[in-house]
């Protein structure tokens, strides 16, 4: 009976062992999965990003060149009223102004992207939560019209100007923004989608609105949405990795578990979910609110 307790003792202990290591292979696995994710993602997007610089460097010191020698022309001529050529080199010189104006705008957008596809460095730095979402919230809606040039959304900001800037990792926090932008955006697409195909007395609006505020010590991001929402039975399981409702091969399931990872461990923060089926969902990101250290 001693030699029957002490195997079965031994038995047990060699399967909570195996358990144990079964539990930290499937998480080393899930980690590496999300690392390959994100780098093959940042490669990709600091790739495109580069290559869209040089044409859009070009556009900028042209047009800029050549407003300059449109001054020069105009300058022995009647600016107002006086030749046909006086009137055609302004409005020439209007267009390549807006030109030039675009084409700054797009190269910002391309820095941005450039930005957020780096390595994050893992250090926190003072860092304007508002500015960030300013930058994120249209790049998120334009790489969605993109893929949809069908697609259009009302998207607005009620930002708290009293936060300024918080100690944050900045392209952690990009990426968690732009994937609850993403998702958001997604949510009412689809919603729109099926709205039109149905005899509604009233049109579908999409709408995405993002606010912040300070309570205490907490600084509160909110994304709301009124697109699908969620079902009890997906809302539970949202934050666990590799779970996702969209079609194969256009989710990997590891977004919002990797938000939920950079905000609770990364930032010792919360990341919670409020949804109702076929009304819209609210993601709201608590953070807190530190000046220094």
């Amino acid at each position: 009976n001693k030699m029957k307790v002490k195997a079965n003792f031994l038995l047990e202990e060699q399967k909570r062992q195996i358990e144990n290591t079964l539990v930290e292979l499937k998480a080393t696995q899930t980690q590496l999965i999300q690392s390959e994710k994100l780098a093959s993602l940042g490669e990709l997007t600091a790739g495109i990003a580069h290559e869209i610089q040089n044409p859009l460097n070009f556009v900028n010191n042209f047009s800029e060149l050549s407003i300059e020698l449109i001054d020069e022309l105009k300058s022995p001529l009647t600016p107002k009223g006086g030749t046909l050529e006086a009137e055609l080199l302004s409005d020439i010189s209007q267009n390549l102004e807006k030109i030039n104006h675009h084409g700054k705008r797009a190269s910002n957008i391309v820095k941005g992207m450039l930005e957020h596809s780096r390595t994050s460095s893992g250090t926190k730095e003072p860092t304007n939560i508002n500015a960030l979402i300013r930058e994120t919230l249209p790049l998120s809606y334009h790489a969605l019209r993109a893929k949809d040039k069908a697609f259009n959304a009302d998207f607005k900001m009620d930002l708290d100007n009293t936060i300024g800037e918080i100690n944050i990792i900045p392209q952690d926090m990009s990426r968690v923004l732009i994937n609850l932008f993403n998702n958001a955006f997604y949510a009412v697409n689809q919603k729109k989608q099926v709205s039109d195909n149905l005899p509604l007395t009233e049109s579908y609006i999409p709408s995405v609105l993002v606010s912040t505020q300070r309570l205490g010590n907490q600084i509160v991001i909110k994304i709301n949405d009124n697109g699908t929402g969620m079902p009890e039975s997906v809302k539970v399981k949202v934050f666990q990795p590799f779970f996702t409702t969209k079609p194969t091969g256009q989710g990997t399931g590891l977004g919002l578990s990797l938000a939920y990872d950079i905000v609770t461990k990364g930032h010792g923060g919360t990341l919670e979910v409020i949804s109702t089926e076929g009304v819209g969902s609210e993601f709201i990101i608590s953070l807190p609110f530190k000046t220094n250290g």
